[in-house]
Parts: structure tokens; sequence; C-alpha cells
């Protein structure tokens, strides 16, 4: 894949699914491998799952298989989402391979922190349903089994119900990603978010007894670090709001700078003795008379002011009639001198007038 953002080219659709085709065998063939140097360890990796509860059972009692090709089927299946397991960040990194192209340079700033602290809070979610939730889960369980029942779950489905509250508890701890994605695509505010927290608290309960097993501790113990979660991302978005805030100016100024050099570009540049201002068109000899005539008319009445008082040069139109009278006495180095004020001070008649007079006197 070609960077479109920076190329602004495309390549054609198959190309892309070749590419996807490839990425996909490299991701199947990683899980694989790790697949085949897990499976000999099956039943310890289990036996390391199953330890939470096994320490809790009661003196006599252990766990058992009910079907016959339990005993097999039950460490190959959890070699298998282990390897998974083990493989998401190659996973995640072919994905990324993938996608990146495609992508603006700063979305891959955001992304690539994004994706792997999805990762590692992934990681951190299982982690903690491990160490955490589950010794408190079974032991409340196991004690609340009734007189004369022995407690003997059955090994597959025990690895069900773990590998539920795994995923359960690694997805849960997504939460802080899903904020900052949620604003950064400008579906919510932080401000938002901090209102509906109500209903975050409560949904987060509602999550965790649908999740969880049918007791209050593991219902509990899954919906504090949402909600926790969750105002951890409230605060981790108004910081990426800020920076992304400050980002936009930027550009707005960027763009404010680039549109007022544009202008600059085109604006008219300032006319120099000798030489005439490329794509200039001359006034006729009868348009030239009748803007000085105009001029003359509106300024007959000051006539006389122009003679007692000539070093006062405030009005353009007076400059201009000034102009006509040193002309006509020869004076023309007096006269270029008030015409380049004119074309600094002057609007667009005025400025063409005066063009026109300096490419008289430099006839």
């Amino acid at each position: 894949m070609m960077d479109s953002a920076s190329s602004g080219t495309e390549q054609p659709l198959m190309s892309h699914l070749l590419e996807l085709r490839d990425r996909l065998l490299r991701a199947v063939l990683v899980v694989l491998v790790v697949f085949l140097a897990l499976f000999p360890f099956g039943n310890d990796i289990y036996h390391f799952i199953a330890q939470p509860l096994m320490a809790v059972l009661p003196e006599g009692t252990s766990m058992i298989a009910t079907q016959v090709a339990s005993p097999f089927l039950t460490p190959f299946k959890l070699s298998l989402v282990a390897a998974v397991f083990l493989s998401m960040p190659y996973l995640l990194y072919q994905l990324w391979g993938f996608v990146a192209p495609g992508l603006y340079q700063h979305e891959k700033r955001l992304a690539m922190p994004l994706l792997a602290s999805s990762v590692l809070l992934f990681y951190v979610g299982v982690a903690f349903a491990y160490f955490v939730v589950f010794p408190l889960v079974f032991r409340f369980l196991t004690g609340m089994a009734p007189e004369g029942v022995a407690v003997m779950t059955d090994i597959s489905h025990y690895l069900d119900f773990v590998l539920t509250l795994f995923f359960a508890f690694g997805f849960a701890f997504e939460i802080p990603i899903a904020t900052i994605l949620l604003v950064w695509m400008g579906m919510t505010t932080p401000k938002k978010l901090s209102g509906k927290r109500p209903y975050v608290i409560v949904g987060a309960f509602v999550i965790g007894m649908l999740l969880t097993p049918p007791d209050i501790i593991s219902q509990t113990l899954l919906a504090l670090p949402m909600w926790i979660l969750f105002e951890a991302g409230i605060i981790l978005s108004r910081f990426f709001v800020r920076g992304k805030d400050e980002q936009d100016e930027d550009e707005e100024e960027e763009s404010r700078l680039a549109e007022a050099t544009a202008a600059a570009s085109v604006a008219t540049p300032p006319v120099h003795a000798g030489k005439s201002e490329e794509g200039f068109k001359p006034l006729s000899d009868a348009e030239m008379e009748a803007e000085l005539d105009r001029l003359e008319t509106e300024l007959d009445a000051e006539e006389a002011s122009w003679h007692e008082e000539p070093d006062v040069e405030n009005d353009v139109d007076k400059k201009l009639q000034r102009i006509s009278r040193l002309r006509e006495d020869m004076d023309f180095d007096a006269a270029r001198k008030l015409l380049y004020e004119v074309l600094v001070e002057g609007n667009d008649e005025q400025i063409v007038v005066a063009k026109n007079i300096l490419s008289q006197l430099d006839d």
C-alpha cells in the first residue's frame, strides 16, 4: 500500500486484497508456531489456570472430566487460546501495517500509542482477573455450597468460565481507549461524559451482572474498575482535547499565513522609475485627458490654495493636480516624487492615472 496521505495516489483493490491475504497468512503462521510450542505444556498451563480454584476446594475433592475427550480437548483448546493471547502484539502489528499507510501523519501519532496502550490494558485486565478476582470469587462460591454437596468442577466448564472472565475483564480495561476515541472522533466531549456519570455507574454494574457469575463479589470487582477506568479516560481525553485544540489553532494560523502569502503574491507590486508593470495597460490619450479634466473640475475652487500652500500634499487628488502643473512647468523630478506618493496612498483609479503619467514621463 502506498501512503495516500503523502503521495496522493491509490493502488487497485486487488493489490490491497493481496496484501491483506499476506498479512493474514503471517498472522496464522505465527499463531500456529506458538500453538505448537505451547501444546506439549498444555496440562501445565491448565494446572496454572486452575490453581485459584484448586486452592480453595474442600479437602478430598478435585476437578473432574465428565466427557470422554475432555482430558485431551481442554488442554488443546487452552493452548490455542494462549497462542492467540501471546501472539496478540504481532497480530496487532500486522493490522497496523495494513491500516497505517492510509492514515495521515497526525493520525499515526495518535493511533500508535493507543494501539500499544490497548494491548497493555488488555493484559492488565486479564492479570487483574486471575490474581484478584478469581481467589475471591472461588472462595465465595465454594463456601456457599450446601451441606453434603461435594464441589467437583468439570475441567471443560471451568475453562469456559475463566476464559469468559478473562475476556470480560480484558475488554473492560479498554474503556479509557474507547473514551479517547469517542472524543477524538467528535462524538462527545469530556464535559458531556462527566454529565453522564450516574448512567455509566449503573451501566457498569449491569454489565458486571451479565458478564460475571451470579454473585455480588465478581459483579462489584468488574463494575468498580470499569467506573475507575471511565474516570481515567475522561481525564486523559481532556489532555488530548487540549493538545488537539492547540494543533487546530496552529493549523488555522498556518492556513491564515498561507492565505495572506497568496494574497500578497497577487497584489500590485511597486512601480520603479524607468520600468512599467508587466501586463499594465496604459490609458488612451482621450481617457487620460478625461480623467484629468474630472479632477481639475472637482478641485477648481482650490487652485489658488495650491499656489499659496504648495507643501500641503495630504489629498491624493490635489497631488495629481499638482503633478499636472509640474508637468506643464517641465519640473519632472518633483512630478515623479509626487507620483510615487500617489502610488502608495491612492485608490485604484488614482494609481492607474499615476502609472500612465509615469509611463509618459519614461517615454
